[in-house]
């Protein structure tokens, strides 16, 4: 508005016959902002300057580059793009880079995941309570010792015949003991079968977890890494536009200017750069939060600037079992059923989550079988070594180390227990009970699972196909457009009108390749073919 006034004013002066003195007296205001003007930048230049000498080189390239973009691009998002890119520069040169592939980007996640932590440590402790629960029908050694200090008391001595006194209860203060045993369980009812069973079917569960949580973890990352990638594809397609429609809309404004094009087609040229520059913002932000959500699962420092290496594009797409050709009369994304069938029982026999339910479920039906062990006779075998001083099995007592030895076996029944052992085998029944309905019912979200990763991976393959010829077609149109504009055939709008064509179409195409390197990802996790 301000250029355009002046141009108004400098116009008006021929047709408006104003005098001499009016004519001076604007050439010595115009002098006057001149001088000004050239004051105000050397003041500047001086101080910034000064700032760059104090604040360090990488602010003063980032500085450098601020006002050299500033006096060279005109309008107000040209510059705050300019500032951006400034702002960026200096970030990045004052932070380390990591260019990860999505490998690297797996790798890094698994050896940095918390989560992973906790549940390997999880196994580790059910892997000890199973090494528990099997020693617990192993033979056991136990070794004690002890010392007690008793008070005096009256001896008790018996007289014999001839004068000859015999201690029969002397008074002995000190006693020291020390004894070995060996205890066996001969017969528990399969109590500790049955715990044993059950905790080994535990740690087997726990083992499925941590394939599960490392598989969602790929999944996760492969996400978190491909969204990344889309996002700052977006960016850049729309930084690449919002150039055109820069130079666009200067040529659009010389045109009006001498009068080749109405007001209208500027203000579109206006509408559609700001609704690029709007994409961008939107994509720089997204793009800003995929690499933070990205940099949490890598285990990246909070100054690494992440950049996606793998292109979206640059994997081929291969033939799959999915992909296959669909037959007449079918619609386009319906799923052949013996195939369906064929990838769902790989699934079951791949996916860790049914293997933990199931190791689960064996675990449960065990406990019940070592829940009703308890109503079993418990027969057990125990040996023992004494060795005290004084040796309280051998009378008289007397201050001296004796050895004795004892063997027993004992057997134990439960007649009347309130009903405690009849609660635990219910309660270890319902438990088993629902288990497996949980199993059957992650059978059918598995078989749902897979079908719709299915339809999801062969729309993406179509629309990375369809988005292909889009951006074919969209280019040559916009070509064929811009040498017509070149021509003065068609309008400023027809051309504006096939570079949002194309802008879109890039767009789609970048977001369809995503979706399909995703979409494989889901199928994947799906098909228990990630770990």
């Amino acid at each position: 508005m301000i250029r355009s006034r002046l141009y108004t004013s400098d116009n008006g002066r021929s047709g408006s016959g104003r005098g001499c003195a009016r004519v001076l007296q604007s050439g010595h205001l115009l002098a006057r902002s001149c001088v000004l003007v050239v004051l105000l930048l050397a003041a500047r230049s001086g101080f910034m300057a000064a700032m760059l000498v104090l604040a360090g080189p990488s602010v003063a390239c980032a500085e450098t580059a601020v006002v050299s973009a500033t006096s060279a691009t005109p309008g107000a998002a040209a510059l705050e793009a300019t500032v951006a890119t400034a702002d960026g520069a200096a970030m990045i040169a004052t932070a380390d880079t990591l260019r990860l592939a999505l490998s690297e980007a797996i790798v890094r996640a698994l050896e940095s995941s918390s989560r992973l932590a906790a549940m390997g440590a999880m196994q580790r402790g059910t892997d000890a309570a199973a090494r528990g629960a099997r020693a617990a029908g192993l033979p056991s050694v136990d070794l004690s010792a002890g010392y007690t200090r008793y008070s005096d008391v009256p001896e008790f001595i018996l007289t014999l015949p001839g004068g000859r006194q015999q201690p029969i209860a002397p008074n002995i203060p000190d006693s020291w003991r020390t004894r070995a045993s060996v205890s066996v369980p001969l017969f528990t009812g399969g109590r500790v079968a049955g715990a044993t069973d059950a905790a080994r079917g535990e740690r087997d569960a726990a083992g499925s977890d941590l394939a599960a949580a490392r598989a969602d973890l790929v999944l996760e990352t492969t996400i978190a890494y491909w969204n990344l990638r889309l996002q700052t594809e977006s960016a850049l397609v729309l930084g690449e536009a919002l150039a055109a429609y820069e130079s666009h809309l200067v040529d659009a404004r010389h045109r009006a200017e001498v009068g080749l094009a109405a007001r209208s087609e500027v203000l579109a040229v206006e509408v559609e750069r700001d609704r690029a520059e709007l994409g961008r913002v939107q994509a720089t932000g997204a793009a800003a939060a995929a690499e933070e959500n990205l940099r949490r699962l890598v285990g990246a420092g909070e100054r690494v600037v992440i950049v996606a290496a793998d292109p979206p594009e640059g994997e081929s797409t291969p033939p799959h079992p999915t992909a296959e050709p669909c037959r007449s009369g079918e619609r386009e994304n319906k799923v052949n059923t013996p195939t369906l069938d064929s990838l769902v029982a790989t699934a079951f026999a791949a996916r860790p989550e049914r293997t933990a339910l199931a190791s689960r479920v064996a675990a449960a039906e065990a406990r019940v079988r070592s829940e009703q062990g308890a109503r079993w006779p418990q027969l057990a075998a125990v040996a023992g070594y004494d060795y005290a001083n004084p040796n309280r099995r051998i009378t008289p007592g007397r201050a001296e180390w004796k050895e004795t030895w004892d063997a027993s076996v004992s057997l134990s029944l439960p007649l009347f227990d309130s009903g405690r052992i009849s609660a635990a085998i219910a309660r270890a029944r319902a438990q088993a009970e629902a288990l497996r309905h949980q199993a059957t019912d992650l059978d059918q979200r598995i078989r749902l699972d897979v079908t719709l990763r299915v339809i999801e991976r062969r729309t993406a393959e179509q629309a990375v196909a369809v988005s292909e010829r889009a951006v074919d077609a969209a280019q040559e149109n916009e070509k064929v457009t811009r040498d017509r504009y070149r021509e003065g055939v068609v309008s400023s709008s027809d051309l504006l009108d096939a570079e949002v064509k194309s802008l879109r179409a890039a767009l789609d195409r970048t977001d369809a390749q995503a979706r399909l390197l995703m979409a494989r990802a889901n199928l994947d996790r799906a098909m228990g073919m990630l770990r």
